[in-house]
């Protein structure tokens, strides 16, 4: 039996205080991410400023989460695609290309409403519209998305399902314009529950409909 054998033989044996302890020790010398090298301290103060943090906040960090997990999870393991380098200002999160060419994809998190997955009619709910606001060079809105910002809209299902892999997909250009300007995609759009002919969970599904260039608009609310 080799001493780290050992050493899991015994830990079995500990009580959970004594578990801690053990883990209390070697946190001294084992640091969990880069991060706390770069911000100078442990991973538990981030944690734990983060929990301090107000709700603006700690929705910021959960969309960052469900892009990390998107480029993990899924696009990572596409086969046949390749993630392109990132470039900040851009109206998407991602860029992959084939041999067919690049499509770009926004990732957004479903929405919550007092705390609970937002339902609206039979419908969950996503908001699509950057974080900061702003004015163009025309004194123009820049806070809201255009159609032709991106191709592929993913939405993170975190909210219902508590499982930061599972999205839902569907093209950009099918989502609902605003009212008074068609040129300009609504604020709040409307997620299937269970892929339907508007959303699937499938990202190369999405993918194909995408490219097929089938023209139509989401079921409203």
């Amino acid at each position: 039996m080799t001493k780290k054998d050992e050493v899991l033989r015994l830990l079995e044996k500990c009580s959970q205080g004594e578990r801690r302890e053990i883990f209390t020790h070697l946190r001294s010398e084992f640091s969990i991410h880069r991060l706390e090298a770069d911000l100078n301290t442990t991973a538990e103060v981030i944690l734990e400023a983060v929990f301090r943090s107000p709700d603006l906040t700690q929705r910021g960090v959960k969309g960052i989460i469900a892009e990390a997990v998107f480029l993990v999870k899924v696009l990572q393991k596409l086969p046949g695609w390749t993630v392109v380098d990132f470039v900040p200002g851009n109206s998407y999160d991602f860029l992959v290309e084939d041999t067919r060419g690049s499509l770009s994809i926004q990732v957004k998190m479903q929405r919550r409403l007092k705390g609970k997955p937002y339902i609206r009619r039979e419908k969950f709910v996503v908001e699509t519209q950057r974080t900061r606001s702003g004015r163009d060079a025309a004194g123009g809105a820049t806070r809201p998305y255009r159609f032709g910002d991106f191709d592929i809209l993913a939405v993170s299902m975190h909210a219902s399902t508590g499982d930061w892999t599972r999205f839902m997909y569907t093209v950009g250009s099918w989502l609902l314009p605003r009212p008074h300007d068609a040129d300009l995609i609504a604020v709040l759009q409307p997620v299937a529950m269970v892929s339907n002919d508007d959303w699937t969970d499938d990202l190369e599904e999405c993918i194909y409909w995408c490219r097929s260039r089938v023209k139509r608009t989401i079921e409203p609310f």
